[in-house]
C-alpha cells in the first residue's frame, strides 16, 4: 500500500503553509472558531452577532477569584455608552485600564471579552473599564471613535487613577486613536497596550502580503470590515480612522504593541513602533511567533497563546506603574 505524505492529506493541503507554520496546538482552536463562525458565513449582521455572541459565551473562561464587576453608562453626545468596571474585592487599584474590545467594529460588546477583562484586572491588580462603543454598519465612523474618546474623557475626570489604554484588533485601533486625540488632555494616558491592532498600514507590503490568507483573519476580511465601518466621504488619511496615517507621532504615551506572526496586521505593529520612536517617544513591538489573530481566546488551551497573554498582562502592569522596559 502506498504511503500518503502529509502534504497529500486533505486537511494538511487545505491548511497550506500554515499546516506547519502555526503552533500545532492552535489548530484545535482554529477549527473550533470556524465551526462557530465559518469564514464563508454570509448572513445579516444581526444574525452574525447572535452567532458571535454565542461563540464568545462558549469560550468564556469564568472570572478569577476576587474579581467583582459593576455595570453603568457614560453620557456620549445624546446617547448612553454602556460600561463595565472590574475591580479586586477589598483592594485599592493603582491604575485604571480603559479597554476596547475587538470584533471588526461590527461585532462584540461588554460580554464578548468579559473574561479577558476580568483576567487583566486580576493579573495587574488594576481596575478595568470596558467600553461598549457603537457598532457599524448602523453607526459609521466616527461613532465608535467618539464613544471611545468619551469613555476615556469620563474616566479621566471621574477617577484620580492613572490610565492605561488597551484594546485588541478593532479595539486596538480605538485605543491608539484615543491616545493620539487625547495626548494633550490635562490627564493623558500614561501608557497604551495594543493587541494585534488594525492601524491602517501599507497593504502592499509586509505581513499584509505574506499572510494575506492567514487563518481567522484575511486581507479580504480586513477590507470588508473597513468598508462596513466607512462612510462614503471617509478619508483614509483621517488619524481617528487609521492612526498610522497621522502626521504627528510626538507626545504619545509609552506604547507596547503585541501582534501575531501569522496575521496580516502584524506589520502595523512594527510600523507604529517605528513612527513613535522616530518622533522621540518610547515604544516596543513584540511579534508572537506561530500564532494567529484572536489568539487571546486560545490562552487557556494553547500554551504559546497563554504565555503571550501573560506577557501582555505584564506589559499593562508595567506601564500602569509608570515603569518602562
Amino acid at each position: 500500500m502506498a504511503m500518503v505524505s502529509d502534504a497529500e492529506k486533505p486537511e494538511t493541503a487545505k491548511r497550506g503553509k500554515y499546516a506547519t507554520l502555526l503552533d500545532p496546538a492552535l489548530w484545535t482552536y482554529i477549527d473550533r472558531v470556524n465551526a462557530w463562525y465559518p469564514p464563508e458565513m454570509d448572513l445579516p449582521v444581526d444574525q452574525q452577532r447572535e452567532i458571535y455572541d454565542a461563540m464568545c459565551r462558549a469560550f468564556h473562561a469564568g472570572y478569577p477569584a476576587g474579581v467583582e464587576t459593576s455595570d453603568g453608562a457614560v453620557a456620549g453626545g445624546g446617547h448612553a455608552i454602556p460600561i463595565r468596571r472590574y475591580q479586586l474585592v477589598d483592594k485599592a487599584p493603582q491604575a485604571l485600564v480603559v479597554y476596547y474590545h475587538g470584533g471588526g467594529f461590527v461585532l462584540g460588546g461588554l460580554d464578548s471579552h468579559d473574561d479577558i477583562c476580568a483576567e487583566i484586572c486580576a493579573g495587574t491588580g488594576f481596575a478595568v473599564l470596558s467600553a461598549d462603543y457603537r457598532l457599524a454598519p448602523e453607526h459609521l465612523h466616527p461613532a465608535a471613535f467618539d464613544d471611545a474618546l468619551a469613555v476615556f474623557e469620563w474616566a479621566a475626570a471621574a477617577s484620580g487613577l492613572s490610565i492605561v489604554l488597551c484594546g485588541e484588533s478593532a479595539g486596538g485601533n480605538l485605543a491608539a486613536a484615543v491616545a493620539h486625540a487625547a495626548r494633550r488632555h490635562p490627564r493623558p494616558a500614561i501608557g497604551q497596550v495594543l493587541i494585534y491592532p488594525e492601524l491602517g498600514g501599507d497593504e502592499s507590503a509586509g505581513s499584509y502580503v505574506e499572510h494575506a490568507e492567514a487563518p481567522l483573519l484575511t486581507l479580504s476580511d480586513i477590507e470588508f470590515y473597513r468598508q462596513v465601518r466607512s462612510g462614503k466621504a471617509q478619508s483614509p488619511d483621517d488619524p481617528t480612522f487609521s492612526p498610522l496615517r497621522d502626521s504627528d507621532f510626538s507626545g504619545l504615551p509609552p506604547t507596547v504593541v503585541v501582534t501575531a506572526q501569522c496575521d496580516p496586521l502584524s506589520s502595523d505593529g512594527e510600523a507604529y513602533r517605528d513612527r513613535i520612536l522616530a518622533a522621540g517617544g518610547r515604544a516596543w513591538w513584540y511579534e508572537e511567533q506561530r500564532l494567529v489573530h484572536s489568539f487571546l481566546r486560545a490562552r487557556k488551551t494553547v500554551p504559546r497563546a497563554g504565555e503571550a497573554f501573560i506577557r501582555i498582562v505584564a506589559a499593562i502592569a508595567t506601564l500602569g506603574k509608570g515603569d518602562w522596559f
